[in-house]
């Protein structure tokens, strides 16, 4: 996208700084630089007193010039960067070799952040990301038709490119805007707004190099200005009760021990054959432990209980 005239800018990073901009990716990232040419880069960092930019695979640090003393700098980085050029993997320097980098998409680099009290941190950039949802994707999800929709709302550890991170979509058609929230940004609503996929009512973020284990929320600005801090209706891992952060992990990790119990069922015949008895339940507010301060009971313990309660009745 290009840079826009300085005058909307300035109003586009002021709403940014507000943590009111519903478009964050018009902004931050990398950006044709339409008044200067190459590239400008930007970035919200509040805890940051300096920022510079790594060039990979150069190497070479850029430091970025700081644009808002809320915590937005920017750096101008020309089109052609010597010495070297991106390898096919992302990788490392080609000596000898000018990289043209006339289009953001082509950028490759990190983000060296120096906070007040000297502690450094280098991160990859996630605003030099494109979208992950594709358009197929948010018309199955808007038709209510799409079956896999588990596997592309909630937090999911996806690679982009050459880069392994945590990929976040949530449907929330009438917030003004979604943010996440979280152990790794100080629970800061203004440093991870998300991607608007338009009348879809779906954001969007894919953030580099997240580990697992992470709690985050995300945090909602409704339209009428509240902020509303809501757990991942499709997340996978939450906090023990009362508790309520999500947490990210990687489910793909898990190994099942059911084999034995699907071969077992398979030879039983259809269950379209057998009678069946449905019972719903609420695990949270079924039968807690009086004697451990009312605690809930592990799955465990419901498998033990809950199994034997339904047989009986």
């Amino acid at each position: 996208m290009a840079v826009s005239h300085p005058v909307t800018r300035n109003a586009a990073i002021a709403a940014l700084v507000a943590a009111r901009n519903r478009d964050p990716f018009s902004v931050l990232g990398p950006h044709v630089d339409a008044e200067g040419g190459g590239i400008v880069v930007r970035a919200f960092q509040p805890a940051a007193q300096r920022i510079d930019v790594r060039v990979r695979p150069t190497g070479e640090l850029v430091a970025m010039t700081n644009r808002h003393p809320a915590g937005v700098f920017e750096a101008h980085l020309p089109a052609r960067i010597a010495p070297g050029r991106a390898s096919p993997d992302r990788g490392g320097a080609m000596p000898g070799a000018v990289a043209d980098i006339t289009e953001p998409a082509m950028l490759d680099y990190r983000l060296r952040i120096t906070d007040a009290g000297g502690y450094v941190i280098e991160i990859d950039d996630p605003y030099r990301y494109g979208r992950v949802l594709t358009d197929y994707d948010l018309y199955l999800l808007g038709e209510g038709r799409h079956h896999r929709a588990f596997e592309k709302l909630g937090s999911h550890r996806i690679t982009v490119g050459s880069t392994t991170g945590v990929h976040f979509a949530v449907w929330a058609p009438t917030a003004d805007r979604v943010s996440i929230i979280g152990d790794f940004n100080a629970w800061d609503g203004r440093v991870h707004p998300m991607r608007h996929l338009g009348p879809s009512g779906v954001w969007e973020m894919f953030i580099p190099d997240l580990p697992d284990g992470q709690k985050y929320k995300y945090e909602i600005r409704t339209r009428t200005g509240a902020i509303l801090k809501k757990t991942d209706p499709y997340a996978v891992a939450f906090e023990v009760p009362p508790q309520s952060a999500s947490v990210v992990h990687d489910i793909s990790r898990y190994e099942w021990h059911d084999t034995a119990w699907f071969t077992a069922r398979r030879a039983s015949g259809s269950w379209l054959e057998r009678p069946m008895a449905i019972y719903e339940v609420h695990f949270g507010s079924w039968a807690r432990v009086p004697d451990e301060d009312y605690r809930f009971l592990t799955y465990r313990e419901l498998a033990e209980r809950l199994v034997s309660y339904v047989k009986a009745m």
